[in-house]
């Protein structure tokens, strides 16, 4: 049974992943530090920390707070910057023959590009996801990703300095993803990952005031899955990239809805801090599936909700 999938069949470089398993951004480090934890050969790629131009102290504790069916986390993009990442983390990436897609955010259009800029050419990286809707940081972020002119302005300009397949993470508190992810197309990212937070916030009412050192911060976990899958399944009838799945997914049923909803992969992250076991049970169970319902590649269930709905 075949469970690879392409993720950047327009790039000239690829994107194929063994399986359609990710690791989010944010729940999985800089990888290196889930060894000994899992099984780091398991997934088929890993997202790894948010990374900025200059290195980030991130927002003010504390910084995470479970919620009913979730979880808010207000990091606030703390990072070792790009120029350590490429130095420490990218040759052991090599080493490890892991295949990592660096998230990358900046404040304005030229750190997105400049940042880009400089992990071209670098081994042990394999793509890049583009940022343009984290919730908790007081500059850029979420804004670049709510205007569809914004947004395919940043695509366009960081698609201009790399050959790496790009990858654009969309905000589902943009007025019409639709729109957006048909703009950041057009303007050239081979792939989507469907979605970021929300923004949220909790009060502790024995101290009377917010409960997370940001006030805000980005709603995760199952509680997001609703959305997230009628948010996959609706854009995957307008554009003609590879989507990724992004929000509340916990088993392999919930991978499996995502990719009939039209995900060609899955990421997983605030069940994985829950379970660092989860991934290799979602892989299991989604081959099970195939093996049951005699589906010889999951390519074959890619989306096969939305044309059986038309």
């Amino acid at each position: 049974m075949d469970v690879s999938v392409e993720l950047a069949p327009r790039n000239q470089k690829g994107l194929r992943l063994q399986n359609p398993l990710m690791l989010a951004s944010g729940t999985c480090g800089y990888v290196t530090e889930l060894e000994g934890v899992t099984d780091i050969h398991s997934p088929g790629a890993f997202v790894c920390k948010g990374t900025t131009l200059k290195p980030g102290k991130g927002n003010p504790q504390p910084r995470i707070a479970e919620v009913t069916s979730g979880m808010l986390n207000a990091i606030g993009l703390e990072n070792i910057g790009i120029d350590s990442l490429i130095s420490n983390q990218a040759p052991t990436w090599n080493r490890l023959g892991v295949c990592v897609i660096v998230n990358i955010a900046g404040s304005n259009t030229e750190e997105y590009v400049e940042i880009a800029r400089r992990l071209e050419g670098t081994e042990g990286i394999s793509g890049i996801e583009l940022n343009i809707s984290c919730p908790n940081v007081k500059s850029g972020g979420v804004e670049f990703g709510l205007d569809p002119e914004t947004a395919a302005t940043i695509t366009r300009e960081v698609k201009c300095v790399t050959t790496l397949p790009l990858i654009v993470k969309l905000s589902p508190g943009a007025a019409s993803v639709s729109d957006i992810a048909t703009a950041v197309t057009k303007a050239g990212a081979d792939a989507l990952t469907l979605i970021n937070t929300f923004k949220g916030m909790a009060i502790d009412i024995n101290r009377r005031r917010p409960l997370l050192g940001n006030t805000t911060g980005g709603l995760s976990g199952p509680i997001l899955k609703p959305v997230a899958l009628a948010m996959v399944y609706e854009t995957a009838r307008l554009v003609d990239v590879p989507l990724i799945a992004c929000g509340g997914i916990s088993s392999a049923e919930d991978a499996i809805e995502f990719i009939m909803a039209g995900a060609s992969a899955v990421q997983v992250g605030t069940a994985f801090l829950v379970d660092p076991c989860i991934p290799g049970n979602i892989l299991t169970g989604i081959k099970a599936f195939l093996s049951e319902q005699e589906v010889s590649s999951i390519n074959k269930l890619i989306g096969c909700a939305v044309t059986n709905s038309k």
